[in-house]
């Protein structure tokens, strides 16, 4: 084998790494927004592109070192960076949702363990403004060696989190190669079992970033007001870490011999700061020195002699701050010059706290309506470019999402930028799943016992602590200055030990700003008291509505959240309302998250009849999957919205009519908005319908209403459509009975025949439908996009229906009525055969046949034309084991 064993090392999870910092590029200049510092920086060279590449379906055939200077890769494939390596035809595609795909044996993987060797050559000029150069891997799947012009650089695992490696050493003007050899498994899978497609590869960027001598490495941002709700002065704290041991890296693109300056503890680092209002005025400014100490907190898995840390901060005012939210995403922007370097970020001025066991965001009580998304298209897989998350972000502010778990791993970097940029609130969580070992087989195999023995190989075992606090640390010090971030999620479905505790206690010791969640706290094995301090929610799976309110009536002591529900297979999500109901009642209920946005699935190319073709679990010849489990989202692969998507948008609509008084003509409304007065967001119209057809509408003046207040406005509609109604009437009695001159609606209640009283049960009932739209322009909603409708049925009307129902005093006579209508109706219906057995039902028709199966509860068959179109049995949208709220909440997400 030509590389240590590391993969099975749970002692050396990064090799030759730098410490952990927060994300940023660095710059010659200031940019408006840290994106565009990302896009034209001339201090990052992105490697992107076509690489050489060699799969091997076992480490063992790799016996070559093709990282050696001069190897002959003449015969290597090409493939795209980023890419996972199973979207271009290496290896095979497999979805699992709770077992490994491999033998549970930690920290071993299977010794046939596939890999792929990368390698691509660039060309290197070096600044002189910026010697340093630093090698940064936003996400590789799962762990990976890298070599630069024949030399080894470092090893580094966890997925999706950014790994960077001073190369200064190794980097010459002129022409580079480098090589990255990556491993489908290492020990860091048993922490990545997570309910998706299994990807490997190199799926996300990978770039060089030109450092200058002394520059600011981390720095981490901190906001607080006078009075959050109603702010006069911020206070804005920055702390700061900078360079202050480094190599002289002239010497390095020259032939002069290597050496190593040290500044000494003497040595200062002048910092400047200026912060912009969004307009790009100046609010604030100022200058630090950080002094240079010889001390170090880097993280012990990076090489210290390379760098260490020395601290200043620096905090600076703002008069009149505009806070941030979901609603109105204000952001700052903070340009921090040192060293000849710039910096560009955006900070949001937001607090979210916890009083009396509710969440607030800035003062107001907050209700997340939100969806759980993974990185995943039917395309690219796990590689997600901006554009597909812009795509994601403008589908779910269309659709009334103000929130995001992005379950079960950090996104890419710049997934956070954007969701300060556009407002959402956002549960950061860390790249930790250990679901599998609830699935372990034990002489007594019920669920409790699998459940109470779950933590024991892993949460509750000390060997995975440093990996545990590793992924979270990554986590946490990667994404601390983003405004959206407003929890920290120690990761999924895991259970719960000694490795969560310390980690949840280093969380909460380095960031108190936001608020912790982790739902799998509940499983442990008893044998003692477990620590919870340091956990601030109270967060569950798929409860009943009876559950919840079981723990609050209970007096549970945290908030109340539901990191997962109303699980969005098939025809679902189903629930919706009456969960935004209990949500609505009970204060200490801060919301949800559903399962899940998107649908996962693997594009297989076009159908005879030219639908696309998507492949689940199972289509690809493996033999562990969980077949279409993982076809369970709002929107489908190609992001077209299901109707439980529709049905969200609706329920979790900004304003909604909580009564009305129709004998006077009196709509009350409630705002759900936090922030923002309804009348400065949208406007109201309405239309009246009878069986369906508009008979009148209008506009409505929009009433001033607080955010979370009440409001009235005057709306009495059917004074004005007695005439539009009466020729309505007419229309449709003539269009019945084949006569035009039935006008007189007091023959609604008054008729004598059979025929007369099924009209009107069929032909009179009027609703008022109310539709809120977009007063303005918006990121993603534009003006006059809906955002909503309530609809009312009219009772004026409903009482003539009531009166004619009243007549078919039995449910026999009610059933012959609407018989005695539908044979009147020259339709398909007037067709229909049914046909019963004991094991079946067949339903038939002038075309076509369904055959269902009594004992089964699904379609057995179905023929259009003489054609059956029903290659098997109709599979059950939710699998068969899952009975029970527990089962459903164990083996979902």
């Amino acid at each position: 084998m030509i590389i240590p064993r590391h993969y099975e090392n749970l002692h050396i999870l990064h090799e030759n790494t730098m410490p952990d910092r927060n994300y940023y590029i660095p710059a010659g200049k200031a940019y408006s927004t840290s994106l565009d510092a990302r896009d034209h920086s001339d201090r990052v060279q992105f490697l992107n592109g076509t690489w050489k590449f060699r799969y091997y379906d076992s480490i063992y055939k790799l016996q070559d070192e093709f990282h050696s200077e001069g190897y002959d890769i003449s015969g290597f494939d090409d493939i795209p960076v980023p890419s996972v390596w199973q979207m271009h035809g290496y290896d095979y595609h497999q979805y699992t949702n709770v077992r490994y795909p491999f033998a549970f044996d930690p920290p071993y993987v299977p010794k046939d363990n596939p890999c792929g060797a990368y390698v691509t050559d660039f060309d290197y000029d070096q600044n002189e403004d910026a010697p340093l150069a630093h090698l940064n891997f936003e996400g590789v799947d799962s762990c990976f060696y890298v070599w630069l012009n024949g030399r080894y650089v470092g090893y580094s695992q966890v997925s999706h989190s950014t790994s960077e490696f001073d190369i200064t050493e190794f980097i010459i003007n002129g022409s580079n190669r480098l090589c990255v050899l990556v491993l489908k498994w290492c020990d860091g899978s048993y922490l990545e079992d997570q309910d998706k497609f299994r990807m490997s590869g190199i799926f996300r960027d990978v770039y060089i970033l030109k450092r200058s001598e002394g520059a600011v490495y981390d720095y981490f941002i901190k906001t607080s007001c006078d009075d959050i709700k109603d702010p006069t002065k911020a206070d804005v704290t920055i702390d700061f870490t900078a360079f202050t041991e480094y190599s002289c890296v002239e010497d390095r693109f020259s032939s002069k011999p290597e050496t190593v300056v040290d500044k000494g503890a003497d040595s200062n680092v002048d910092i400047e700061v200026t912060i912009l209002d969004a307009d790009g005025s100046i609010c604030s400014s100022g200058c630090v020195k950080c002094e240079i100490s010889a001390q170090s907190d880097a993280n012990t898995n990076a090489d210290e002699g390379k760098t260490a840390a020395s601290s200043s901060s620096i905090t600076l005012s703002i008069d009149s701050p505009v806070l941030w939210n979901a609603e109105k995403p204000y952001l700052y922007t903070v340009i921090i010059r040192c060293a000849g370097e710039v910096i560009t970020d955006r900070i949001g001025i937001r607090e979210i706290t916890i009083e009396n066991k509710i969440v607030y965001i800035n003062g107001m009580p907050i209700k997340f309506h939100g969806v759980n998304r993974h990185d995943s298209d039917p395309v690219t897989g796990f590689t997600i470019s901006r554009e597909q998350v812009i795509r994601d972000m403008s589908l779910m502010k269309q659709h009334n999402v103000n929130a995001i778990r992005t379950s079960h791993y950090p996104n890419v970097p710049y997934f956070y930028e954007l969701c300060d940029e556009y407002g959402f609130y956002v549960i950061d969580e860390a790249d930790i799943e250990a679901h599998g070992p609830s699935e372990l087989f034990y002489s007594d195999n019920n669920w409790d016992n699998k459940a109470a023995r779950w933590n024991e190989p892993i949460a509750n075992n000390p060997e995975f602590c440093e990996s545990i606090l590793d992924r979270i640390r990554r986590c946490v010090i990667r994404d601390k200055n983003r405004a959206s971030v407003v929890i920290w999620s120690m990761g999924n479905e895991s259970a719960y030990g000694v490795t969560f505790e310390e980690a949840l206690a280093w969380v909460k010791s380095y960031d108190s700003s936001r608020l912790t969640h982790y739902e799998s706290a509940q499983y442990t094995d008893g044998k003692r008291k477990y620590d919870y301090s340091n956990l601030d929610l109270y967060s569950r799976m798929y409860p009943s509505i009876s559950e919840m309110a079981e723990y609050i009536d209970g007096d549970g002591d945290k908030p109340y959240i539901l990191c997962e529900y109303c699980h969005a297979m098939g025809n679902g999500p189903g629930d919706l309302e009456d969960y935004f109901q209990f949500f609505d009642s009970h204060e200490t209920t801060c919301g949800g998250f559903v399962w899940e946005w998107c649908d996962h699935a693997i594009y297989r190319g076009k159908a005879a009849n030219g639908k696309d073709m998507y492949a689940y679990g199972g289509d690809s010849g493996e033999t562990i999957h969980d077949g279409n489990f993982c076809m369970d989202g709002l929107v489908y692969p190609d992001r077209r919205p299901h109707t439980g998507l529709l049905e969200f948008k609706n329920i979790n609509r900004p304003v909604r009519i909580t009564g009305y008084d129709e004998t006077n003509g009196v709509l009350t409304l409630h705002n759900y908005m936090d922030f923002t007065d309804i009348r400065d967001y949208l406007t109201m119209s309405y239309e009246v319908t009878c069986d369906g057809q508009v008979v009148t509408s209008g506009n409505i003046d929009v009433p001033s209403v607080a955010p979370h207040g009440d409001g009235t406005v005057s709306l009495n509609p059917t004074t004005n459509i007695q005439k539009s109604l009466s020729d309505l009437y007419a229309a449709s009695h003539a269009d019945i009975s084949g006569s035009s001159d039935v006008t007189d609606r007091s023959s609604v209640v008054e008729c004598s025949d059979v025929a007369d009283c099924t009209k009107d049960i069929i032909t009179h009932r009027m609703f008022l439908r109310v539709i809120y739209k977009a007063a303005c322009d918006s990121a993603f909603v534009k003006k006059g996009d809906v955002l909503g409708f309530d609809e009312i049925e009219l009772a004026t009307q409903k009482q003539n229906a009531d009166k004619v129902l009243d007549k078919a005093s039995s449910l026999d006579k009610a059933q012959n009525l609407a018989e005695q209508y539908l044979t009147t109706q020259d339709t398909a219906s007037a067709h229909l055969h049914v046909s019963e057995s004991d094991t079946e039902f067949v339903v038939s028709g002038s075309n076509f046949e369904y055959i269902f199966d009594r004992n089964t509860g699904n379609f057995t068959g179905f023929a259009m034309d003489g054609q059956e179109l029903l290659a098997a049995p109709c599979d059950k949208t939710i699998c068969a084991r899952l009975q029970t709220t527990t089962e459903i909440s164990r083996t979902s997400g």
